[in-house]
């Protein structure tokens, strides 16, 4: 006869997050995937032993042989001493002493945690995170990053080789799913709306007797906003280069109502959009490097904004979100780039201007040039790691 269903009381899906967790920690690859995959084969499974939960876990969370040592260790260290069946919650610890040692858990309420950091009875129903902790010790879900590539989100691009590179731009194509966007004149149905559709009210009290029984209410309609993006590869931005390259071949790929626009420059303007927006990766960088002639060479940053200005592509920045990805450095005189910027300001939505030197400590903005254009702009980011591109991306979606 069968025994009981193990982990019946357990929040599956924070224990596959914990669980996740303290495999990447262990060096296991697990992909993005992994997680789910546990979760819906312990649903199908009904594991009744501590064999069944091995076996769902190893087929769902391991992808390489090479793995398989580091997993039966970590799913040893979890689950040797666990006590399987119903899971009383009074013989663990309360959560205020387990999430003590999570840096940005604040004031946590709900059932307790036990000694591992794993949650053996549900996830907590309250919970504040106040910086994101991706760790062996994390309790909230990490954020969609590749794997491999999780615990360096906080690590310079400069650290990265050309592979890790292409898996950034891989993940550059999903985020950049969230497009800014703006509200247009027309209207559209909407239940939270602050305004009554009188002529489709009207339409829908015609089932009802014309008796008016519901309201139909519309909001502006809100439509994708342009984005321009300005990428300096000129020699101080080697490092950063073809990251940025990778996020303009991002935006690139987008096919929105408002076709984005993407410049390279470094001592003149180079427009990329066509040859960005080829569907291989390695054909598209390598096209905008043959196209790029005088990359890795000299700046001349405020030339380079005038002639987009001046060329038929300068109406593209009226009402965009323009991004100006450079650290600043310019052979042209700051006034050069004070008139271009002062009217960039005039026509643009929004500027962002991405420095991946300003995540230094102490950086002070003594450039000339960088001085004189901080005023005109909107935000002032590093963008200097995954972590800074989310920060770009949630910016852009506010």
């Amino acid at each position: 006869m069968a025994g009981p269903v193990v982990l019946r009381g357990v929040d599956r899906a924070a224990l596959a997050v914990a669980l996740v967790a303290r495999l990447r920690s262990a060096g296991v690859s697990v992909s993005a995937s992994g997680p789910a995959g546990f979760v819906h084969a312990l649903e199908l499974l009904a594991p009744r032993s501590r064999r069944d939960v091995y076996w769902a876990a190893r087929l769902t969370l391991v992808n390489r042989c090479e793995d398989l040592a580091g997993f039966d260790a970590v799913f040893a260290a979890v689950f040797d001493d666990a006590e399987f069946g119903l899971d009383p919650p009074r013989r663990a610890p309360s959560l205020g002493a387990a999430a003590a040692s999570v840096p940005g858990l604040a004031a946590p309420q709900g059932p307790p945690l036990d000694r591992e950091g794993l949650p053996w009875t549900t996830r907590p129903t309250s919970i504040t995170f106040t910086e994101s902790s991706v760790g062996a010790d994390a309790l909230g879900v990490p954020d969609v990053l590749p794997s491999r590539l999780v615990a360096r989100a906080d690590e310079a691009f400069e650290n990265f080789d050309d592979a890790d590179l292409r898996l950034i731009g891989t993940w550059l194509e999903q985020a950049f799913s969230r497009w800014p966007r703006r509200r247009s004149l027309r209207r559209e149905p909407n239940r939270r709306g602050t305004r009554i559709d009188l002529r489709r009210t009207i339409r829908a009290s015609r089932t009802t007797g014309w008796e008016t029984v519901r309201l139909i209410r519309s909001r502006r309609r809100r439509r994708p906003r342009r984005v321009v993006l300005l990428c300096d590869v000129s020699g101080s931005m080697a490092p950063y280069a073809t990251i940025y390259l990778h996020l303009m071949r991002a935006a690139a790929l987008r096919r929105t109502a408002m076709a984005p626009e993407v410049f390279a420059f470094s001592t003149s303007l180079t427009r990329l959009t066509p040859v960005l927006s080829h569907r291989s990766a390695e054909v598209a960088l390598e096209r905008a490097n043959a196209k790029v002639a005088d990359r890795y060479g000299g700046t001349h940053l405020g030339r380079s904004v005038t002639s987009l200005l001046a060329t038929p592509h300068g109406s593209a920045v009226r009402g965009a979100v323009v991004i100006v990805a450079s650290d600043g450095w310019d052979g042209d005189p700051p006034e050069v780039l004070s008139r271009a910027m002062a009217r960039l300001r005039r026509r643009a939505h929004l500027i962002v201007w991405l420095n991946p030197r300003a995540a230094a400590p102490g950086y002070q903005p003594l450039a000339g040039s960088m001085a004189c254009a901080l005023p005109y702009c909107d935000l002032f980011l590093p963008a200097h790691s995954m972590s800074g591109l989310r920060e770009l991306f949630d910016s852009l979606t506010e």
